[in-house]
């Protein structure tokens, strides 16, 4: 009779929805019983609970064949620990972890949380808000440190930009975390892996990873390091300089909507002084309008109105 026989045991229930994912991406379903106690953050239970993955007895010899292709070791018949598939990731950050679940969560979208039936997979939107704050307190310290003749508004400025999604995502391509999501079927065929917002998200649960695997300093530190090429920017007269359509060309880029597109929509006075009405329009949706001496001014008043209008609080202004 081809009745469920536990092919897997683990007292991490991270590590068991990424073995059970490996199971389902070759077409063996599973089942899964669990007495671990879940909290807000990933511990490990040994000796205080267990989480079980089955699967038809039929099906029993390739699903052990394929977990063996996916561990380090094994001891009593009980996988240990998965590869060292984030030993490269680990490399990039410059830092290695003690609690590797830590980093899992990190890297794991609520996607695939969701489509997990047992419950065993923690999201990484927890550590996203104590990133976000890690993050904020720590560029905010070193601009203090570092340019400390800036008022308040610069101070501002600054760290707008270097906290931006833009910004993040563009760190967390360096890294290569697309390559290290897990994500959910239906996220990973919309093209998850490229989002600027997921990227971003993941990128400030990283943070909060490090930050309680390691403490304050270690989380200073990969921060500095990651953003040495944006604060040198800083540092530059040509950061000054940005303008409003630049500011919306980011604004848009990290909420994957197509370019904004302006159009001169009439145009006024005689030749010596003529005045231009310019349109912003973005995904077809007019967002800004704006009149100017030439074409450039009408296109930066439009593009600072249609930032006004998207609600785009969180860039320089």
């Amino acid at each position: 009779m081809d009745e469920p026989l536990v092919i897997f045991r683990t007292h991490s229930d991270i590590e068991a929805s990424i073995v059970r994912g490996l199971l389902e991406a070759h077409g063996i379903r599973t089942l899964v019983a669990s007495d671990v106690p879940h909290a807000v953050f990933p511990i490990t239970v040994d000796g205080l609970g267990e989480v079980r993955i089955s699967v038809l007895a039929s099906a029993a010899d390739e699903a052990r064949r394929i977990i063996a292709g996916h561990r380090d070791e094994v001891a009593r018949g009980q996988v240990v620990r998965l590869p060292d598939h984030v030993a490269d990731l680990e490399e990039r950050c410059g830092y290695r972890f003690t609690d590797r679940e830590l980093l899992l969560q990190a890297l794991t979208h609520r996607s695939h949380a969701h489509e997990d039936a047992s419950g065993a997979s923690r999201d990484n939107e927890s550590l996203e808000f104590l990133g976000d704050s890690v993050l904020g307190f720590v560029i905010a310290d070193t601009l203090y440190r570092e340019f400390h003749r800036l008022d308040e508004g610069q101070y501002s400025k600054i760290k707008s930009a270097l906290v931006s999604t833009v910004t993040l995502a563009r760190l967390a391509r360096r890294l290569d975390l697309g390559d290290h999501l897990v994500l959910g079927r239906g996220e990973e065929k919309t093209g998850g892996r490229k989002k600027h917002a997921l990227l971003a998200d993941t990128f400030e649960a990283l943070i909060a990873a490090i930050y309680l695997d390691g403490g304050i300093d270690e989380a200073r530190g990969f921060i500095v390091r990651e953003y040495a090429a944006e604060l040198e920017e800083v540092r530059s007269p040509a950061f000054w300089e940005r303008d409003y359509k630049s500011w919306l060309q980011e604004f848009v880029q990290a909420r994957d909507l197509p370019p904004p597109d302006y159009v001169v929509v009439g145009e006024s006075g005689p030749d010596h002084r003529k005045v231009f009405r310019v349109e912003v329009q973005v995904d077809g949706q007019t967002v800004g309008r704006a009149a100017g001496r030439s074409k450039k001014e009408a296109e930066q008043q439009a593009a600072r109105q249609a930032l006004d209008e998207l609600g785009a609080t969180d860039l320089p202004r």
